[in-house]
């Protein structure tokens, strides 16, 4: 599929059916935490990159096969609010299925009242928020001129206001970056202005292409916790695993992840070896079909090897 991919798990959204509205990479921010490696061309202006009736399609053809889903959730190679046109399929997947829509993005066009709009008719929506002062939004998030953090904030703020599901703010914890006490405190105070319901505190696992970002310490992170949870709950995602048992196609299906984010080796062992409970050696044996086909490449992030889609490999949407 082109747009569809998953389901993968995780803490906050269990089982979740991923939809991907843009090609890579289209965003508005560069973050230097990104997994998807450098912004080479800042993205400000909203459209329809894809026809929204195939996306619907595909997400109608999924739902056929997946079963027992928690959320349908719209994440983006880039920012996932550049589609003109999310507020329709929102609705559209609503009348297909009880399953809970949720959608992660930056935030950074939430100062728009058409993107606020959009957002509405879902069940939860996931924004960033990674800096309470303006000198740590520019160094992290790098945002496109005329993204300023004051727009950034006060579009969260206005979002909040209008909008009656769940707000799940996520912030990115960086090791020497936003985890000082300062830094922590800046970034309670905008929250406090926000009022989420949830803070969902995520850490860079995964690598970073462009630079090296480092995990922040866990006394880092309690004081995080600590800190923010003066303005609200926080949870500390716990990382969940693929489920590929369902997919028709294995080599397609890993391939769709992995070029939407970096997987731990040992992840997707296990996620293979789901596939063949009866057979010890075969996910040893299809991930070596699987890598001798070219599409990826091994890095090591934190001592462990992730497998990444190589370039020039000639995927694309």
């Amino acid at each position: 599929m082109k747009y569809v991919f998953g389901p993968v798990s995780s803490k906050r959204l269990g089982q979740s059916l991923g939809v991907d509205l843009l090609p890579p990479k289209s965003c508005s921010w560069n973050c230097v935490y990104c997994q998807l490696g450098k912004t080479r061309k800042l993205v400000t202006e909203r459209q329809e990159f894809f026809p929204r009736e195939e996306i619907l399609e595909e997400i109608r053809e999924a739902l056929k096969v997946n079963k027992g889903l928690d959320w349908i959730t719209f994440v983006g190679s880039g920012e996932t609010m550049l589609y003109k046109g999310i507020g329709w399929l929102i609705a559209e997947v609503k009348k297909l299925t009880t399953t809970p829509v949720a959608v992660i993005t930056n935030g950074s066009l939430l100062y728009l009242a058409e993107v606020r709009q959009e957002l509405l008719q879902a069940d939860a929506v996931l924004p960033s928020l990674n800096a309470g002062s303006e000198k740590l939004h520019d160094e992290i998030d790098r945002p496109a001129p005329g993204l300023t953090f004051r727009n950034h904030v006060e579009g969260l703020v206005a979002f909040r206001q209008e909008y009656k599901g769940k707000l799940w703010i996520e912030v990115m914890l960086l090791g020497g970056i936003n985890d000082s006490d300062e830094a922590l405190r800046d970034l309670a105070a905008v929250l406090k202005k926000i009022d989420p319901d949830m803070v969902h505190l995520i850490l860079p696992t995964r690598p970073a292409p462009e630079q090296e970002v480092h995990l922040p310490t866990e006394e880092r992170i309690e004081r995080a916790i600590a800190i923010l949870s003066e303005a609200a709950t926080v949870v500390n995602p716990l990382k969940g695993s693929m489920d590929l048992r369902n997919a028709p196609d294995l080599l397609e299906a890993v391939t769709s992840i992995i070029s939407r984010h970096p997987v731990q080796q040992r992840e997707l062992h296990k996620a293979i070896a789901d596939c063949f409970p009866e057979e010890s050696e075969k996910a040893e044996q299809m991930m070596a079909v699987m890598f001798a086909t070219g599409r990826f490449k091994l890095v090591e992030h934190n001592g462990e090897p992730y497998w990444v889609i190589k370039e020039g490999s000639g995927l694309q949407r």
